[in-house]
């Protein structure tokens, strides 16, 4: 597998897979076999079929990244705060 399932991903490496979902969709309309494309973008087989699925659906517009799920819960202050206490802590504090 080239990625695992992306949580914490910045924005850059989100694009990664949107990449290859939509290198899939090209060969998908070339008719290539899901296996070849599998082996050759370096994925597995049955994400191949859930996009090429995905594409049957919707076309490649629809294997576009949906961004992220939610919003975060903190805001970049309240992060950088609970940040500042927690290494303020020292390591012996979190194990």
């Amino acid at each position: 597998m080239r990625y695992s399932q992306g949580g914490g991903l910045t924005a850059e490496r989100q694009r990664f897979p949107e990449e290859l979902r939509l290198k899939a969709a090209e060969r998908f309309a070339q008719g290539e076999a899901s296996s070849v494309i599998a082996r050759d973008l370096r994925v597995s087989v049955r994400s191949v079929q859930r996009w090429r699925r995905t594409w049957d659906e919707g076309g490649p517009r629809a294997l576009r990244s949906q961004g992220p799920a939610s919003l975060p819960r903190l805001s970049e202050k309240q992060f950088a705060q609970l940040e500042v206490v927690e290494l303020a802590k020292g390591p012996a504090a979190h194990g």
